[in-house]
């Protein structure tokens, strides 16, 4: 269990790291990803069987963080069109 738990946080780490030329979308859908594996993994290892809940809890945090990625996208274009309907109206 210390060993999954060690190796799971070495991967969330470098997935962090390597994080600095992605979009906020890409990176909202690797970090969600990336907890989501380790959290399932925790949650798996405590079921019986770590490796599915890895993959379970990576596929349904990737999909969370995509759809979080691509619901803070359309709050910032809708706020730049406001902006920009605001200042034109001055």
């Amino acid at each position: 269990m210390v060993k999954i738990l060690l190796a799971f946080i070495l991967i969330i780490s470098l997935a962090f790291a390597g994080c600095a030329g992605m979009s906020e979308t890409q990176q909202r859908t690797l970090s969600g990803g990336a907890m989501g594996a380790a959290g399932g993994a925790v949650i798996g290892a405590i079921a019986g069987n770590a490796g599915l809940g890895a993959v379970i809890g990576g596929a349904a945090g990737t999909a969370g963080g995509y759809l979080y990625g691509k619901h803070k996208e359309g709050e910032q274009k809708a706020y730049q069109q406001g902006y920009q309907a605001g200042s034109h109206s001055k």
